[in-house]
């Protein structure tokens, strides 16, 4: 007797925020993700989007929690309400993906991930963040390279990101936005996320950070928007990361020296450069005074004509139904945030922090922060707004 194999319903998504990040993930899924509906929607205010007129609208998010009409959410609201937008889903056993960052701290995002590995259906119940550069060919090219032990051990990292040029404007038609209250930091917790995640999934954690940055240094604000910081490596290695969004146009610059060679990403091609030997050996060996070992140098920048927001949305509703590895488990999302947080303790203290992160020690100096730190009248300003300009 043949049996019949019926393929899973359509995963019912809830989306939580509707301002622009949320629009947009809405048009991915209409357009570009399988096997997935949103059935429901919250907002303060009532939206029109097109092609949801089947979808019921809340204004509060645990009515949309609770309506049964949805089996996950994905949470796309100022960071300020990741914390307990989330909680409430989880508790309630939906599915959950997070728009980054997973929280305002590492305490917010460990009480995240504990409640989650808590819940009675933990194994069940998919909760992931959405870090879309880890779809990025070229990011996911650098790391197979560094993995294959291509360049050998590495010796030095650096990333010089200061394209993330944001204007006035993008600041003061937010409330929340470059507020402690609302965001808990600035260029490192908004734009920079992205490449800390990046930084440490293909390099590793260091285990120490010195930093120094610079608060309102280009823009009427109260958070960093310039920041340099020195990492230590527990190899001996040792990086620079550098990121800005008062500089125009700026660099993207993504280098990992190896003893057998280096990665390097110029912001438009990817370079792998092949020593014949190690570094360390020749050096030990060669009695040529003057003398390097041979390289060679070869392009292999990948096609990156990808949707990143996509691909990690259809691989959260793979999850759901076939058990799919997470591209970005959301307790990996505790990385790039201790990262983040720890360059700000380190040059709020004036002094190196250790990784691990002390996640109480952050939350106390963050704490002292939001305690003098409100959130913003908007300002009323017609403003243009394409989304595609805001990716690096």
């Amino acid at each position: 007797m043949s049996t019949v194999n019926t393929p899973p319903q359509p995963v019912r998504i809830g989306i939580i925020g509707l301002g622009n990040i949320g629009q947009q993930h809405i048009q991915h899924i209409q357009n570009a993700v399988n096997q997935c509906q949103v059935t429901a929607i919250c907002s303060r205010q009532p939206v029109t989007i097109a092609g949801l007129n089947d979808a019921k609208h809340f204004s509060d998010y645990r009515q949309l929690i609770d309506s049964g009409l949805v089996d996950a959410v994905l949470v796309a609201t100022p960071t300020m309400a990741h914390f307990e937008q989330a909680s409430y889903a989880l508790s309630k056993g939906l599915h959950v993906l997070i728009e980054k960052p997973i929280g305002l701290s590492c305490q917010e995002a460990e009480q995240l991930i504990a409640l989650h590995q808590n819940q009675p259906n933990a194994q069940q119940q998919v909760f992931a963040l959405m870090l879309n550069q880890r779809t990025d060919p070229l990011f996911v090219a650098m790391k197979a390279q560094l993995d294959s032990g291509r360049i050998g051990t590495i010796q030095r990292t650096h990333w010089t990101m200061t394209n993330w040029f944001r204007p006035e404007v993008y600041f003061q038609v937010s409330d929340w936005r470059a507020t402690w209250k609302g965001e808990g930091g600035g260029l490192l917790l908004n734009q920079c996320i992205h490449n800390l995640d990046i930084f440490q999934w293909i390099c590793g954690l260091p285990c120490a950070v010195q930093s120094f940055c610079s608060f309102g240094k280009y823009h009427d604000i109260e958070v960093e928007d310039e920041a340099t910081a020195y990492l230590q490596y527990s190899n001996g290695a040792s990086g620079v990361f550098v990121g800005s969004t008062g500089e125009a146009p700026g660099i993207n610059r993504f280098d990992i020296i190896g003893d057998r060679g280096t990665l390097s990403f110029d912001g438009e091609r990817l370079q792998l450069i092949s020593n014949s030997e190690s570094t360390h050996a020749f050096s030990k060996t060669t009695r040529d005074m003057f003398g390097m070992p041979q390289s060679t140098t070869e392009d292999i920048t990948p096609d990156r004509q990808v949707n990143q927001h996509a691909q990690v949305i259809q691989n959260f509703v793979d999850a759901i139904q076939v058990q799919a590895p997470l591209i970005a488990p959301a307790e990996q999302g505790l990385h790039s945030l201790a990262l983040a947080n720890a360059i700000l303790l380190s040059s709020w203290q004036q002094k190196t922090v250790a990784l691990p992160l002390n996640s109480a020690e952050y939350q106390q100096a963050l704490e002292l922060r939001i305690g003098n730190s409100s959130l913003r009248k908007k300002a009323d300003i017609d403003v243009s707004i394409d989304m595609n300009k805001s990716y690096r």
